[in-house]
C-alpha cells in the first residue's frame, strides 16, 4: 500500500480535481503489476495496473489508496475492469467520499465474490489527498495560504517592497507549490502593487488558473496577470461594480479573461468566492496576498494549510501578512499543527495546517 501512494504521487499537478491513485498488483509475493493515473481524464490507475499485469492478474491481490470506482465518466468503471480480470482480493486504504462511488465500488467487488480490505494506511492515503478529501466532505475547495517574511515576520518594508525578500530557491519552490492548485488568487491591491505574473516558470509544471479578486472592478487592464495568451485569468467581483464598468469588463473579455460575479455590493467575502470557484469547479486555490485578502479566510476558519517562507533577515518594521481589523487576545488565538519544517536554499519553509471544525455544504462529483 505504501508503494500505492508513492506512485500515486506521480500525478501531482496533473490529475486534479480527481485524487492521486496507485496501484499495485501482487501474485506469489511478487509485483506483476503496477500504474498510477496520470491525468485528468484519462485511465485511472487499476487500468494501468491491469494491462502492465496482464494474464498475471488472475488469482493476485490488487491494493488501491481509494476505492475503484463503479460509474461511467469520463472512463468505464474500474471495478468491472477488476472484476473481468480475475484478481481474488482487493486491498483499499480508503473510502472514495466521491457520492458518485461512495462504497459503490467495494459493494460491486463484493458481489463478484472478492475479497475486499478497507483500512489499510488510510490515514496516510487521506493525507495524500487532502484537497480531493475536503472538496468532496465540505463542498468548498481547499485553501492554501503562502506568505514568505523575514525573521520579524514582515512581508515587505516602510515602502511596501517585498523584492525579494526570500532567496531563487524558494521562489522555485513557490513555483512548484503553485503547480499543485487549481488555481492561485489574489487581491487587488496586489497585482496594482507588485504586477505578477503568479505564472509556474522556474519548474516545468501547469500553470494554475489565476484568480484576482477585485470587488470594485478597479484594477487597468494593462496589468500582466490579464495577459491569457499562456495562463487563464479570472476576476470575481461584484455585481454592482460590472453594472458600473460595463467598457472595463468588455475589454477584460476581449482579452481572454472571464468575469465572474459575485453577489455584494462590493466587499466580497471568503465564503461567497469560495462558493463560486467551488460552482466552477476548483478544489483547492492558493492565495498569494495581500494581507486584506488572507485575513478573512484565516479569521472566518476558510484556510487550511499554511506555507511560510522564513528568510534570515529583520527589517525592524514593514507589512505584516496577516492582518485582523480586531487582533486577537492570546486566549483568542488561532490554533494550527505543525506538518513539516526543511531548508529551502538560505530559507526555511514552514508548513502547518489549521484546526478547525466546518459543516458540510454541498457535495461535488468528479472522475
Amino acid at each position: 500500500m505504501q508503494r500505492c501512494i508513492d506512485i500515486a504521487r506521480n500525478g501531482l499537478g496533473k490529475v486534479s480535481p480527481n485524487p492521486m491513485v496507485g496501484c499495485v498488483i501482487v501474485r506469489n509475493g511478487k509485483i506483476v503489476g503496477e500504474g498510477f493515473h496520470r491525468q485528468f481524464g484519462g485511465p485511472h490507475a487499476e487500468i494501468f495496473a491491469l494491462y502492465h499485469a496482464g494474464k498475471k492478474a488472475h488469482g493476485a491481490t490488487l491494493f488501491v489508496n481509494l476505492e475503484p470506482c463503479a460509474h461511467f465518466g469520463k472512463t468505464p468503471p474500474c471495478a468491472d475492469a477488476i472484476v473481468q480480470s480475475g484478481i481474488s482480493k482487493v486491498v483499499i486504504a480508503s473510502k472514495d467520499p466521491n457520492p458518485l462511488v461512495g462504497g459503490k465500488g467495494i459493494r460491486r467487488l463484493h458481489e463478484a465474490g472478492i475479497t475486499v480490505k478497507v483500512g489499510v494506511l488510510r490515514k496516510e492515503a487521506e493525507l495524500l489527498n487532502e484537497k480531493f478529501f475536503k472538496f468532496m466532505n465540505i463542498g468548498l475547495p481547499f485553501v492554501g495560504i503562502k506568505l514568505a517574511q523575514t525573521l520579524d515576520g514582515r512581508i515587505a518594508d516602510i515602502a511596501g517592497i517585498s523584492k525579494w525578500i526570500t532567496s531563487e530557491t524558494a521562489r522555485k519552490e513557490v513555483h512548484r507549490l503553485r503547480s499543485e492548485y487549481d488555481a492561485v488568487m489574489v487581491g487587488a491591491n496586489t497585482v496594482l502593487k507588485d504586477d505578477p505574473e503568479l505564472t509556474v516558470r522556474l519548474v516545468k509544471r501547469r500553470n494554475p488558473i489565476r484568480v484576482v479578486v477585485d470587488g470594485r472592478m478597479s484594477l487597468p487592464t494593462s496589468r500582466k496577470i490579464f495577459n491569457t495568451h499562456n495562463t487563464p485569468t479570472w476576476v470575481l467581483t461584484s455585481t454592482a461594480a460590472v453594472k458600473i464598468n460595463d467598457k472595463k469588463v468588455q475589454r477584460l473579455v476581449v482579452q481572454g479573461v472571464r468575469v465572474l460575479t459575485v453577489s455584494a455590493s462590493r466587499l466580497l467575502s471568503a465564503e461567497s468566492i469560495l462558493k463560486t470557484l467551488a460552482a466552477e469547479g476548483i478544489s483547492s486555490v492558493l492565495l498569494e496576498g495581500g494581507a486584506s485578502l488572507v485575513a478573512p479566510f484565516v479569521k472566518h476558519s476558510f484556510a487550511d494549510s499554511l506555507h511560510l517562507f522564513i528568510a534570515p533577515k529583520i527589517l525592524g518594521g514593514g507589512l505584516n501578512g496577516i492582518r485582523f481589523d480586531k487582533p486577537l487576545f492570546l486566549h483568542q488565538h488561532m490554533k494550527l499543527r505543525m506538518a513539516n519544517v526543511k531548508n529551502i536554499g538560505d530559507d526555511v519553509l514552514l508548513e502547518a495546517r489549521f484546526i478547525h471544525k466546518r459543516k458540510a455544504t454541498t457535495q461535488r462529483a468528479f472522475r
